[in-house]
């Protein structure tokens, strides 16, 4: 089977849809799939080494360009697909051609644009709405990270269930795993830091609820006679309440924003934090909370749509709000024993969470498309 990915929609900053492609690419490859990977100009190289099998194809350099990739996705793609003689498109970032000319099959990672469309900016909310709805009538099959994502894409965008296919994400063990002292000291010297601390690490946009996790934290921790410092780890995204919390923070508590850290400390930064906390409004699968369980850590997230299907009983569970999230916060730091229960157990069940596996469903979607 000759499978055409449109990789062209991947930012620069390999956030969580980069990720994603990234790891799906080798994966595909070793199961066999003939694999012709579009991209742009400036991932060419660094695709070309991911998967040495593949041929790779860069869009033109107007594509870097949103509008411009738009367009090209939409008559330039379809040209592509039909030089290569493919025979499924894989679109994995929501759009598609209107007249692909070949069986697609799209990737939907979430459908907070419909349920918590409040926590997207306008314009994109829309744009991802109609993406979606549209990939729902005309794609031949369809790719989700989890099956809250399918419920939720059903009820609000239709389609049939038929249609889905679950492909849970896997975690690269070979970075995200236990790490020992020396490392996890690395990482924290590296950041400045001298004591324990509580680690965030995402994208800090308003799904993501930092502005709660910042005022729980300070309400769990002021008081302690060695506060953790909170870390938050990620892209700077978009979220402006941030900056009201950081600011109420009082002094003697150490609050860190280091921006995007290096792939090759992220095992240390979530294996050696006290808590990893997590307390998302809504997710399409939650890969960061996967990767801090890969690492042995103790996390602390919420019940809000696919992250019960990724924690399970390896991680606390807390509510939404700043209270909510305090008391759990306050809980575990408090109990040492539980923490190391948790990681233990986070550590086991993330090892069932596989790149292959996520592959091996992928091909049932092409399968189906076809």
């Amino acid at each position: 089977m000759r499978v055409l990915v449109d990789a062209t929609a991947i930012p620069a900053n390999r956030g969580g849809v980069g990720r994603y492609v990234d790891e799906l690419l080798p994966a595909l490859a070793r199961h066999g799939v003939d694999l012709v990977v579009a991209c742009q100009a400036r991932d060419a190289a660094t695709t070309s080494a991911l998967v040495p099998g593949a041929e790779v194809v860069a869009a033109p350099a107007g594509a870097a360009r949103r509008p411009a990739r738009l367009a090209w996705e939409q008559t330039g793609l379809p040209a592509l697909a039909r030089r290569v003689r493919a025979d499924v498109l894989h679109s994995p970032h929501y759009t598609m051609p209107l007249a692909p000319g070949v069986p697609v099959t799209v990737t939907l990672h979430d459908a907070t644009f419909f349920s918590h469309p409040e926590l997207h900016l306008g314009a994109k909310g829309r744009f991802f709405r109609t993406a979606t709805r549209h990939a729902v009538r005309r794609a031949s099959s369809l790719v989700v990270p989890s099956a809250a994502t399918r419920d939720e894409v059903l009820r609000f965008a239709g389609g049939d269930a038929s249609q889905f296919v679950v492909a849970h994400h896997g975690v690269d063990t070979a970075r995200f795993h236990p790490v020992d002292d020396a490392e996890r000291h690395r990482v924290a010297a590296s950041l400045g830091l001298t004591g324990p601390y509580v680690a965030f690490l995402g994208t800090l946009e308003p799904r993501k609820n930092v502005p709660a996790l910042v005022r729980g934290w300070v309400e769990a921790v002021r008081d302690l006679p060695e506060p953790p410092a909170l870390v938050l780890a990620g892209g700077r995204g978009w979220d402006e309440r941030i900056d009201e919390a950081v600011a109420g923070v009082p002094d003697g508590l150490t609050l860190l924003r280091p921006g995007y850290l290096p792939f090759d400390d992220l095992a240390g930064l979530l294996g050696g934090a006290r808590v990893v906390a997590y307390p998302s409004l809504g997710e399409g699968f939650g890969l960061p909370v996967l990767e801090a369980m890969a690492c042995g850590a103790a996390v602390l997230t919420t019940r809000e749509l696919s992250l019960p299907e990724v924690g399970g009983d390896a991680v606390e569970y807390c509510g939404t709000s700043a209270e909510g999230i305090a008391a759990a916060l306050r809980d575990l730091l408090a109990d040492a024993a539980r923490r190391e229960q948790l990681g233990r157990a986070a550590a086991v069940r993330a090892a069932g969470f596989t790149w292959d596996a996520a592959a091996a469903a992928h091909v049932r979607a092409y399968e189906a498309a076809c």
